[in-house]
């Protein structure tokens, strides 16, 4: 690549729920952008992380687990963003977990394997392997199921070995103006990160008591003077739902607003004052109609 030679191109990280896509994309990144949690399918959008260092601007699309089962509208919408982000793209990164293989990872596969562009399986959580003959075994079967694909052994979490991955994506992207100004990050607006964050929150503390049936809405986001005033509106629905978030005396709610608003104030750089309300939406997440207004639509 010459010094006037500038490379810039999409790269979509699929894989099936929970195998660490968000966390892949939140170290390369340098920062938190995506929201992550123990619990499956907590990525609902495809969002843009892009990374731009000297010629070569990566544009990352973090995409909802492709998963089996679950036939609300809400889970249509998020299987369908993640095929619409292999459209287009320049790299395709499939994450999956160093020696599990799943029904839901076969699925992923099948959606992949006719892709033209370059293909990267990221195996993750290769370091917590103590005996790395079983990794190697795994690696070769890996290969062997496609082998057009270079097979880069990571650690999401801990950032082990990305700077390969990294170093693999730069050498795929085409020769291109750069899309984005050097200094964007995400192609979302700050009130979706910010309804994001809460509702991350609420997954961490209430993964096990609670369904997918949740989700965040901002309603105020305006910067008074040095306070970034912000007020989030979580709908559930059914009333059983909001007394879980709420909590006893509100001691719950009140604690998913004091984690959210650390998080906002180092990604915002602004002291936030964040107001919480619980309301119940019976029916949304199987109504297309209302997932549109609530901003569930691809992009």
């Amino acid at each position: 690549m010459t010094e006037e030679e500038t490379r810039c191109g999409y790269v979509a990280v699929v894989g099936r729920p929970n195998v660490g896509k968000s966390t892949l994309v939140n170290h390369i990144l340098g920062q938190k952008l995506a929201i992550t949690s123990r619990k499956p399918q907590t990525t609902r959008h495809n969002m843009l992380g892009i990374k731009t260092e000297g010629a070569v601007q990566a544009v990352y699309v973090d995409t909802p687990g492709l998963h089996k089962g679950g036939q609300t509208a809400l889970n249509r919408f998020m299987n369908r963003s993640a095929l619409t982000a292999l459209k287009d793209i320049d790299v395709a990164i499939f994450v999956v977990d160093r020696m599990r293989w799943t029904d839901e990872d076969e699925m992923v596969f099948e959606r992949i394997q006719y892709l033209t562009c370059p293909l990267i399986i990221a195996v993750n959580k290769a370091d917590r392997l103590e005996d790395k003959s079983q990794l190697l075994a795994h690696l070769e079967w890996l290969a062997t199921k496609l082998p057009n694909a270079q097979i880069v052994p990571v650690s999401a979490l801990h950032g082990h070995n990305l700077e390969t991955l990294e170093r693999l994506v730069s050498e795929y992207l085409p020769v291109s103006e750069h899309f984005f100004p050097e200094d964007q990050i995400t192609d979302r607006s700050s009130r979706f990160l910010a309804a994001e964050m809460v509702r991350e929150k609420i997954m961490r503390q209430l993964g096990a008591e609670l369904p997918y049936q949740i989700t965040v809405e901002i309603e105020e986001f305006k910067q008074e003077g040095r306070i970034l005033h912000i007020h989030a509106l979580i709908l559930v629905e059914r009333d059983g739902q909001k007394k879980i978030i709420i909590g006893d005396k509100g001691e719950r709610i009140k604690r998913i607003g004091q984690e959210a608003r650390k998080d906002m104030e180092i990604l915002f750089d602004s002291k936030i004052m964040l107001n919480l309300w619980v309301k119940v939406k019976s029916g949304w997440s199987d109504d297309e109609r209302a997932l549109r207004s609530l901003g569930y639509q691809e992009y």
